[in-house]
């Protein structure tokens, strides 16, 4: 399994990591508009911090079905205003940004970096991205996605969930080799252009990615594929989602996106005892 490196240092995989989510968007599913002041960022950040985060993944354009992008110049100035105050309180934690946009992902980088560039559209909304990419050498999340946030969840097709996102992964694996890249993880793309059926067959076919030779980066975190199923809400899909994440780490996952750090945390630790007696 290849180690994604960040700032001339590989990421240590040995066990799997906690991303802690901060979202600094006003309109994200679960907790948009919860972190806008920089006193709420600040006590966010601190609290997943002190909770074992072993990461920081911060977004600022939601990108949940069917929401409306901000424009790249917002996008901008939320993310460097969010990964100032880490630089500044947390230097030890590394930090990932959510974005697909190429331009966004090189400023951020180049300033206040190095980061790792996490992007929902695998760079099918951003041509350049690839190139932006590899040319920082940073890690790189390549997700996968059918459509885009606005339409993705307009009835999704697929005769092969699995094997369809196996190939779109080798597709795009190769394009990034080309250009002389490797430093990459995979995420599966739970939610992304996927019914509940899709989702749930993709989880239990999720370990056949580890052939591919690259870290698994997983978020279900209070997804609708956990809170429209349990009948409930984001809100009351905590027990859910440390289901869904105990089963992404048996079937493989290295790195857990999530909003509940404390129970991830948990999660990994108890599952990491389980696995040791294998």
């Amino acid at each position: 399994m290849k180690q994604p490196v960040l700032a001339g240092r590989p990421l240590d995989l040995s066990r799997p990591l906690v991303a802690g989510i901060l979202n600094v968007t006003p309109d994200s599913f679960y907790d948009g508009g919860k972190y806008l002041s920089e006193k709420k960022v600040i006590g966010r950040i601190r609290q997943m911090a002190e909770e074992g985060a072993d990461l920081i993944d911060v977004g600022a354009c939601s990108t949940r079905p069917g929401a409306a992008f901000v424009d790249a110049r917002e996008e901008l100035a939320r993310l460097e205003a969010a990964v100032e105050l880490i630089r500044k309180y947390y230097p030890q934690l590394p930090v990932s940004i959510d974005t697909f946009r190429a331009d966004v992902a090189r400023e951020i980088n180049n300033c206040l970096g190095p980061v790792i560039i996490n992007d929902i559209s695998g760079g099918t909304l951003d041509e350049r991205m690839f190139e932006t990419v590899a040319e920082a050498g940073v890690p790189y999340v390549l997700m996968h996605i059918q459509g885009t946030p606005q339409t993705m969840q307009q009835q999704p097709l697929y005769a092969d969930v699995v094997g369809e996102v196996r190939r779109f992964f080798t597709e795009r694996i190769a394009r990034l080799n080309a250009l002389g890249f490797d430093n990459i993880l995979l995420d599966p793309g739970f939610g992304f252009g996927k019914t509940e059926e899709h989702n749930y067959t993709l989880m239990d076919g999720m370990h056949t990615f580890l052939e591919l030779g690259y870290p698994l980066f997983v978020g279900v975190s209070r997804k609708t594929m956990i809170w429209k199923l349990l009948g409930t809400n984001p809100e009351g899909a905590l027990n859910g989602t440390t289901v869904l994440n105990t089963l992404s780490l048996l079937k493989g996952a290295a790195v857990l996106r999530v909003h509940d750090v404390k129970e991830a945390v948990e999660t990994v630790k108890l599952v990491g005892q389980l696995k040791s007696r294998f």
